[in-house]
């Protein structure tokens, strides 16, 4: 509705008034209020009835999208409606106070502030729905969408802060705003952690740090499980344990943390585990064990082969056989790597196009160690763990068949049953 429709109304009500005989203040009290009325019945009933147009035709379409269930979930028409109901005080507050140019001054202000409140409250409602449709989006699941909705509420806030207050002092917004270069080490200040948390925001999302759905360990936070939740300024981690941790998002891109989503997309799980053999167990493999050895299948034809091998050649090179360190023979513990990795090369939740080793490690105090580097095919926590245990139970209960020995320091046990045996 434009102003001269408005005049023309309100000409109308003042003739009416005065064809009654209302003159000096009874008609301008009684123009006033008749018009303060009606101009608030036909806000509230044009409200509704914009409402009504918007979710009317919502509530009918056959096939709802995504689009309309979040615009009605978050009630945008209604912030839509309030906006034309903005438009229509701003233009009926001139007439209604027509007489009244005291209160006209500060009528004509609070207009204008509430169109600026009215537009800001639409903007949130669609900035709310808008988000609501690209996390539900695969496209847009895991990227921080929050952070960014964040940012834009900010900025609106800030020009809209600043629009009311230049309606209030009655400057022009260009003059408020370049009042703000004064107090932009105040505004750093305050908004400190924003400004960081936007800026590792645009670089997680740039470099694809970090994902809602990530598994993330950030040990200076005790932050070890899931990412839920990326906001402006924190990262919300529900820990295995089902606790949560904050994390700061500018944490993520300024020190060091780690994500295992590479590891999850990856074709397998790292097992790093080792067997610490006690030296005292190790030796030569004489001609009894190699025969208790050749009953296992996995080192049936590695022993036949190798022993060949050995015994070539230690004739070509004429060993004395008399004693095992001459020449080439072979050892407990060799041969036990070697069934380790048949074992783990049958075992059918192993990958063996990834890495895969059976190794030494420095011997130390605590013995010789027996390294697994392999990878599982079963990522998840639980299967990951049950296929690791089964590996190590049955190489742990394997390794008394080839004469070595687990090393274990000795319990308190141990050591009374060795006093015992002193004394006895």
């Amino acid at each position: 509705m434009k102003i001269p429709e408005f005049q023309s109304i309100f000409n109308e009500l003042r003739n009416w008034l005065s064809s009654r005989g209302l003159a000096g203040n009874e008609l301008i009290y009684s123009y006033f209020f008749i018009g303060l009325v009606g101009v608030t019945l036909f806000l509230f009933i044009t409200i509704f009835i914009t409402r009504q147009v918007f979710i009317g035709a919502v509530k009918g379409a056959r096939t709802k999208s995504n689009w309309q269930i979040a615009l009605f979930e978050f009630r945008v028409f209604r912030a839509f409606a309030l906006i034309f109901g903005a438009y229509i005080i701003y233009n009926a507050v001139p007439f209604v106070f027509i007489d009244f140019k005291n209160w006209l001054f500060y009528a004509l202000i609070f207009a204008r502030i509430y169109i600026v409140l009215a537009v800001m409250f639409a903007i949130n409602a669609f900035l709310n729905a808008l988000v609501s449709i690209m996390e539900a989006s695969r496209k847009y699941a895991d990227k921080p969408i929050r952070s960014y909705k964040q940012v834009a509420k900010i900025v609106f806030y800030i020009v809209g802060f600043v629009l009311i207050l230049s309606i209030i002092l009655n400057e022009s917004p260009v003059y408020i705003f370049g009042g703000f270069g004064a107090v932009t080490a105040v505004f750093i200040l305050v908004f400190r952690d924003p400004i960081l948390g936007f800026v590792a925001s645009v670089q997680m999302s740039a470099i694809d740090l970090v994902r809602v759905g990530d598994w993330i360990t950030v040990e200076k936070y005790g932050a070890d499980g899931e990412v839920t939740e990326i906001n402006l300024t924190t990262i919300k981690v529900r820990n295995w344990d089902k606790t949560v941790t904050i994390v700061p998002s500018y944490a993520i891109v300024s020190e060091s943390f780690k994500n295992w989503r590479a590891m999850e997309e990856s074709e397998g799980r790292r097992i790093k585990r080792h067997i610490n053999i006690k030296i005292s167990s190790i030796k030569f493999c004489d001609e009894e064990l190699i025969g208790r050895l050749k009953s296992i299948d996995f080192l049936k034809d590695y022993l036949k082969e190798t022993q060949l091998q050995i015994e070539t050649f230690n004739a070509e090179n004429t060993v004395n056989p008399n004693n095992l360190v001459n020449g080439r023979h072979m050892t407990n513990i060799g041969t036990f790597r070697v069934y380790a990795e048949k074992y783990l090369e049958s075992n059918p939740f192993i990958n063996t196009d990834l890495t895969f080793m059976v190794r030494q490690l420095q011997a130390t105090e605590n013995g010789l160690p027996i390294e697994i580097y392999v990878f599982s095919k079963e990522k998840g926590l639980k299967k990951f763990e049950e296929v690791a245990a089964d590996i190590f139970d049955h190489l742990l209960a394997a390794v008394p068949y080839f004469d070595l020995e687990i090393f274990q320091s000795p319990s308190g046990s141990d050591m009374r049953d060795f006093v015992r045996r002193g004394n006895d």
